[in-house]
């Protein structure tokens, strides 16, 4: 008769849960997984989402896995880099931010994307001046705008929300 071997199991203590599983000391190229910080951001703009992912890196911005010059026109390119004009381009150099977004249209994205850079660049460094320099600059850097296109009304859907049939005088 053979016996299975159990594998070993520990308790790990992350932020207030315990999670019950193998604890691997080394990934598979057997070097140890080095802990950063990692922040997420989520913001919204329109019909647009974003999610971004901050990490320590060397300045580089992916938008969709693309570079951030490949995927938006150059003009909505110099909206999205004003953050990173205001803050100074030396604390970019220090962070890689991927951003993930989908729905809306481009202009609704590259909102959301400057949004995320914005609140990337005050998470990371944690500097309570560059959120007021934003907030004073424009505060739609950091605060979300609420407004949404008003739905259509169902007898007349193709025209829009408050279309009606033109009046006939006689």
């Amino acid at each position: 008769m053979t016996t299975k071997a159990k594998k070993s199991t520990k308790n790990i203590k992350v932020k207030s849960r315990t999670i019950q599983g193998r604890v691997r000391k080394s990934n598979r190229h057997g070097q140890r997984k080095k802990e950063g910080k990692i922040i997420i951001i989520k913001s919204y703009r329109k019909k647009a989402v974003g999610r971004g992912y901050v990490k320590k890196g060397s300045g580089i911005i992916r938008v969709n896995n693309k570079p951030l010059e490949v995927y938006f026109p150059e003009k909505l390119i110099y909206r999205i880099m004003e953050p990173i004009y205001i803050a100074g381009e030396g604390r970019l150099k220090d962070i890689d931010i991927r951003i993930n977004v989908e729905g809306g249209g481009i202009t609704g994205q590259s909102d959301v994307v400057r949004q995320i850079i914005s609140k990337a660049l005050v998470e990371y460094y944690e500097d309570d001046d560059l959120k007021e320099t934003f907030l004073k600059y424009d505060r739609s850097l950091l605060v979300p705008d609420p407004r949404q296109t008003e739905p259509h009304k169902p007898s007349r859907s193709k025209q829009g929300p408050r279309r009606k049939k033109q009046l006939s005088k006689r």
